[in-house]
């Protein structure tokens, strides 16, 4: 059996866990994932984990905030005047807004906090700040020259 490596088109499949034990994602649902390996599709460390695996095999890891989302930046949190936005437009904890800035950059922000006068926005990933536990079972390993030979390509999954 081969074994994953740069180069190679991997399905694997996983259940993703905070440190409190919820689930944050899992390809239960959705299927298997396929990437090719060294194409920069997942978090480095978690594309180093899969580096050497073989097709059944099972294998847990754990990547540090620094190695997944990064750490939460209080940078990433904003207070703005309710007047910032349209007169009646409801707004609520837990509420996705794009928010475009000065120079054109849009980012998506979530409410945190409303008042009277002042709304509340952090722009951090959800899971920044969090320790990601993986639980990785590797499905499938096809190396770069079997890959050439049968002309099989990997599915980019930007987000994981």
């Amino acid at each position: 059996m081969i074994q994953a490596e740069i180069g190679s088109s991997v399905t694997f499949s996983y259940i993703g866990t905070l440190d409190n034990g919820r689930i944050f994602h899992s390809t239960e649902q959705q299927g298997a994932l396929t990437v090719a390996i060294g194409e920069g599709q997942l978090f480095p460390a978690l594309e180093q984990a899969l580096i050497g695996m073989r097709a059944g095999e099972v294998k847990n890891i754990v990547l540090s905030a620094d190695q997944a989302y990064g750490p939460r930046l209080r940078e990433n949190i904003i207070t703005v005047s309710r007047s910032t936005f349209p007169a009646g437009k409801e707004i609520m904890v837990g509420q996705k807004l794009s928010i475009e800035f000065k120079g054109g950059a849009t980012k998506v922000m979530i409410v945190t906090e409303t008042g009277d006068s002042d709304i509340t926005l952090d722009g951090n990933h959800p899971l920044a700040g969090q320790e990601l536990t993986f639980a990785l079972k590797m499905e499938q390993v096809v190396s770069q020259t079997a890959q050439e030979m049968t002309g099989e390509r990997s599915v980019d999954i930007a987000g994981v």
